[in-house]
C-alpha cells in the first residue's frame, strides 16, 4: 500500500515535470521517492513480520494450511524492498515515457518466477518456502532491472546524494498525490479480509478454485493496467507541456485499443477457460468450478477497461481523489455487502454458506458499478484544473 502510494505520487510528478522540462523538480521527485520506498519498506518489515500470525487468524487461514501460509508471508516481507523498488521505479520509468521496459521486465520475471516456482517445489521439494523465495527472487531482478536502466538516463534524471534528502515540497506531494491511492489499497485490502473469509467458509475446493482464478485474473489484468499507466503518463505529460489537444486525442485511441482488447480477451477466456483453469488442478470438481467462475467474470473485463482508463486519465492530470472513493465505494459498499448477501441468499443443504458463485457475481458488479462512475466523474472535468504546473489559461477542448 505504501509502495503503490509512492508510485502513483511519484509517477505523476515525473510525468508532468518531464512534460514542463523543470529538470531540478524531476530529479529531486525520483529522489525523494528513492528515499521513501526505503523508509516505508523497513517499517513494513518491522511491522508485518511480527504480526504475520496475527493477520492470517484475521482471514481464516484454515489450520491446515496455517503453518505453510505463514512462512510464505514472512519471506515476502523479508524481500518487500525488492518488491517496492520495482513499483517505483517502473513507476519512474512510465513517468519518463518508457511503458515498454517496464513491462519486460515484470514479463520476464514471471517467466523466472514459474522456473523457479517449478524448480524450488516441484524439484527440490522446498514447498511453499520454496515458492516465496522464487517470488522474491523474480522481484530483485525486475527491480534491479528497472534500476540500471533508470541509472542509464543520467542525461535526463542527473542523480546524486542531494536530490536523495527529503524536501518537504516534494514529500509532501508524493504524499498529497499517491496517499489515495494508497489509502485505496488499503481499504480493500481490508474489505478483501472479509471476502477471504467468506471464501474460506465454503471449503478447500473453493479455496482452490479461487487462487486459480485469481491467478487468471491477474495475467487478464495486465492489458488493462498497462493501458491505464500508458495514458496516465501521456496525460500528466502533456498537461506538463500544456498540449490538451494530445491528451484529447489519446485519450480516444486509447480508450479504442483497451476496449478491442477486452472484447478479444473475454472472447477467449470464454472459449478457452477451462484449460487456463486445468493449468493450476487436475480435480474435475474445481475444474468445472473455476470454469464457471471465469465464465461470470469474463465480460467484466470491459468494464475493468473503461475503469482503467478513465481513472488513469485523472490520476495522470492529478486529480488522484476521485479514484480512491469510487474504489472506496465499489469495494466496501458493493462488493463486500453483496458478496455476502448473495451468499446468505443462495444457502442450501449443499451449500451452507451460499454458492460459490457469490462470491464472483458480486465482483463483476462492483467492477460494472466502478466503470459507470469513473466515466461519470471523468465528465465531469474537473481533472483538467489539477495539474502541478501552472500555465497561462488555454481553451479547453471538446470533453
Amino acid at each position: 500500500v505504501l509502495f503503490m502510494a509512492v508510485a502513483t505520487g511519484v509517477g505523476i510528478m515525473v510525468a508532468q515535470y518531464y512534460g514542463a522540462k523543470d529538470q531540478e523538480s524531476l530529479t529531486k521527485s525520483v529522489g525523494n521517492a528513492m528515499t521513501a520506498v526505503f523508509v516505508s519498506g523497513l517499517a513494513i518489515m518491522a511491522i508485518g513480520i511480527p504480526l504475520a500470525s496475527s493477520l492470517l487468524r484475521l482471514t481464516n487461514t484454515p489450520p491446515e494450511t496455517f503453518d505453510m501460509a505463514r512462512s510464505y508471508l514472512v519471506i515476502i516481507l523479508y524481500g518487500i524492498l525488492f518488491t517496492g523498488y520495482y513499483n517505483i521505479v517502473s513507476g519512474i520509468l512510465r513517468g519518463l515515457g518508457n511503458t515498454i521496459f517496464p513491462l519486460i521486465a515484470l514479463l520476464l520475471a514471471s517467466l523466472l518466477n514459474t522456473v523457479l516456482d517449478i524448480w524450488f517445489v516441484a524439484g527440490l521439494g522446498m514447498g511453499v518456502a520454496g515458492a516465496a523465495i522464487a517470488t522474491i527472487i523474480s522481484q530483485a531482478v525486475s527491480a534491479v532491472m528497472c534500476i540500471v536502466k533508470l541509472w542509464r538516463m543520467r542525461e535526463t534524471v542527473h542523480m546524486n546524494v542531494r536530490a536523495l534528502i527529503p524536501e518537504k515540497k516534494y514529500i509532501g506531494q508524493i504524499l498529497r498525490l499517491g496517499l489515495p491511492a494508497g489509502a485505496t489499497q488499503a481499504l480493500f485490502s481490508m474489505a478483501m479480509v472479509f471476502v477471504q473469509s467468506l471464501t474460506n467458509s465454503m471449503g478447500y475446493q473453493m479455496v482452490t478454485c479461487t487462487t486459480a482464478v485469481m491467478r487468471i485474473d491477474g495475467f487478464a489484468m495486465l492489458p488493462n493496467f498497462t493501458f491505464g499507466m500508458a495514458i496516465a503518463t501521456f496525460v500528466g505529460q502533456n498537461i506538463g507541456a500544456n498540449r490538451m489537444d494530445r491528451v484529447e486525442q489519446g485519450i480516444k485511441d486509447v480508450l479504442k485499443i483497451s476496449l478491442t482488447t477486452s472484447v478479444t480477451l473475454v472472447c477467449l477466456l470464454l472459449l478457452f477457460g477451462s484449460n487456463l483453469i486445468r493449468m493450476f488442478t487436475t480435480t474435475e470438481s474445481i475444474v468445472i468450478l473455476g470454469t464457471r467462475q471465469i465464465r461470470i467474470l469474463a465480460v467484466g473485463y470491459i468494464a475493468v477497461a473503461i475503469t482503467q482508463v478513465f481513472g488513469s486519465i485523472m490520476r495522470g492530470a492529478g486529480d488522484t481523489m476521485p479514484s480512491m472513493w469510487i474504489s472506496l465505494f465499489t469495494t466496501v459498499c458493493v462488493r463486500v455487502p453483496v458478496a455476502y448477501l448473495m451468499a446468505y441468499l443462495t444457502r442450501s443443504e449443499a451449500n451452507p454458506n451460499g454458492a460459490p458463485e457469490s462470491i464472483f457475481f458480486s465482483l463483476l458488479i462492483s467492477w460494472v458499478t466502478g466503470a459507470v462512475i469513473n466515466y461519470l466523474w471523468y465528465r465531469r472535468g474537473a481533472w483538467r484544473t489539477k495539474s502541478l504546473v501552472r500555465h497561462k489559461p488555454v481553451a479547453e477542448v471538446g470533453s
